[in-house]
């Protein structure tokens, strides 16, 4: 049936799979897209029998094709970038067969649990921190830790022209605490920690959204389980996708920084009545097959300490 409606470009580019609609609208901003031939603009709308080009490749819509998810445990030094000229970009680390991307960052110098995925309609649900979608860390710092200065970052930290929300904090051992946080600010724990006098020495994302990284070693990578997939898109199913313009909003990576906003996607044929007691899904069930780069020979050992 003809598209009488049209589609918004960027949801057109993040449905064939390319990437995600924010970077879609970076693209489009950057005139790196064309629409029957011309330069396309931000809002141009999609109709049947138009050719789109991103970048000199033409897109087609995929019709019925499953989303993936990659659970990556990513080393210090790989940049969450999709960009090729960036060296050790974590595409070229996982070395997928099919074109994903990395849902928000971690930074080069920090490591943990990352999601790739080739659902562009899902990212900016994640992402948005008014959407309260939790993420877990384990910090180590350099000097002693006192229950005064954790008091004082669960209460909010002045930064970036604004203030964190407050948080949970659960001290684990002299040196250690665990953080759990729903913003995405610019290295937002190292600038939380540096105002309170620490310096941290190892940054670790153990869990995102209810699913953990344990049984992941660094540098090694599965693909979801069914039942982690279900969670993603029952936990995200009535999250806002719309970009906000707010202060407290979080910056984005180097290929996500000009975003515009976006129509709130919608998924079908994905289960909705998935419930789960537990923090973590899946727990004790047989996971995915792990994967290991090879391009990673890092003796680094993956202690928490």
């Amino acid at each position: 049936m003809p598209n009488i409606k049209g589609t918004r470009l960027n949801k057109f580019i993040s449905q064939s799979g390319y990437c995600s609609r924010r970077q879609a609208d970076v693209y489009i901003e950057n005139g790196q897209v064309k629409l029957n031939g011309r330069k396309a603009r931000v809002g141009d709308l999609v109709y049947s029998g138009n050719e789109v080009m991103v970048n000199g490749f033409s897109l087609d819509i995929k019709v019925d094709v499953p989303p993936i998810f990659i659970l990556l445990n990513k080393p210090v030094g790989i940049t969450s970038t999709t960009e090729k000229g960036v060296k050790e970009n974590i595409v070229d680390f996982v070395n997928y067969p099919e074109r994903i991307f990395p849902i928000g960052r971690l930074d080069k110098d920090s490591q943990g649990l990352i999601f790739l995925t080739n659902d562009g309609d899902i990212v900016n649900k994640i992402l948005r921190s008014g959407n309260k979608h939790e993420k877990e860390y384990l910090v180590t710092v350099d000097k002693c830790i006192t229950d005064s200065s954790l008091d004082h970052m669960r209460k909010g930290i002045p930064m970036l022209g604004t203030t964190t929300k407050k948080c949970k904090i659960e001290k684990e051992g002299p040196f250690i605490f665990k953080i759990h946080l729903i913003q995405g600010l610019n290295r937002q724990i190292r600038r939380m920690c540096d105002y309170v006098g620490y310096e941290v020495k190892k940054l670790e994302r153990i869990n995102i959204m209810g699913i953990s990284s344990d049984g992941l070693k660094v540098g090694e990578w599965r693909s979801a389980t069914s039942a982690e997939t279900d969670l993603i898109y029952s936990a995200t199913e009535k999250s806002n996708s719309e970009s906000e313009k707010t202060k407290s909003a979080p910056k984005r990576t180097q290929d996500q920084k000009k975003g515009s906003k976006s129509s709130e996607p919608k998924r079908k044929n994905l289960s909705n009545k998935s419930k789960f007691k537990s923090n973590t899904a899946d727990k004790g069930k047989l996971k995915s097959p792990v994967f290991k780069s090879k391009k990673y020979t890092s003796k680094r050992k993956n202690s928490r300490k």
